[in-house]
């Protein structure tokens, strides 16, 4: 088993898909723009200065799933797709993953948003699997609640690490590709057998130079 495994946010695209949907479902929810706008944009500068409370992050996320309806939730996301993601998935990142397939490699995409939001965007790239904090859900509603573990740094490991051993297998026992962007994804690259920085941010950068790690850049992003 060979197994290719991608962030999403900065690394497949050019986009934070779970800023972009928080402030989609702000829009068409008739929440206080400005209000959430502040906390959406304190998380962000949080997540880059490495002082990240990834517990309250996702507490935020699935505030937002469980404050409507599935079925709106439902159509909001497909105009979300259209407005937003599919116009910002680049022919050099769809390239990346189709070559992975085509050596019969797994595919596998491993991120911090929470499955709901990026599951159809998996199945855009053709990725069939997906590792992400899984909202919990009950007769057909959001709870709130998450679960099993987050997806941020040593939680991505965690993720990866029970989903091979359900398949009998191991990170130590499994050759494993990952695509990252972002220093807070360190943990999994240091695990996995071919580390790849992608569109890396200044930290990252730095430590692919200094352990000789291949980076690629698939586009221009807006990292600090």
């Amino acid at each position: 088993m060979q197994l290719a495994l991608f962030d999403l946010d900065h690394t497949l695209l050019p986009i934070d898909s779970a800023d972009t949907w928080s402030h989609h479902v702000v829009r068409r929810g008739g929440l206080d723009p400005a209000a959430y706008t502040a906390r959406i944009e304190r998380f962000a500068d949080e997540y880059r200065a490495g002082t990240f409370d990834v517990d309250a992050y996702v507490r935020f996320q699935m505030e937002l799933l469980a404050a409507f309806p599935r079925e709106a939730l439902d159509a909001w996301h497909a105009e979300f797709m259209e407005s937003h993601v599919t116009p910002a998935m680049r022919e050099q990142a769809r390239r990346l993953v189709d070559s992975h397939r085509a050596r019969g490699h797994e595919l596998a995409l491993v991120t911090g948003t929470n499955a709901y939001v990026v599951t159809p965007i998996a199945r855009a790239f053709g990725i069939d699997h997906v590792l992400a904090v899984e909202p919990e859900e009950r007769s057909g509603r959001f709870t709130g609640g998450v679960v099993g573990t987050h997806t941020y740094q040593d939680g991505k490991v965690r993720k990866v690490e029970v989903w091979l051993a359900e398949r009998g297998r191991s990170l130590a026992d499994t050759v494993t590709t990952f695509y990252s962007d972002s220093i807070n994804d360190l943990p999994l690259l240091e695990r996995v057998t071919f580390p790849v920085v992608t569109n890396g941010d200044a930290r990252l950068q730095a430590i692919a130079r200094e352990r000789g790690w291949p980076t690629l850049q698939l586009f221009e992003t807006a990292h600090a």
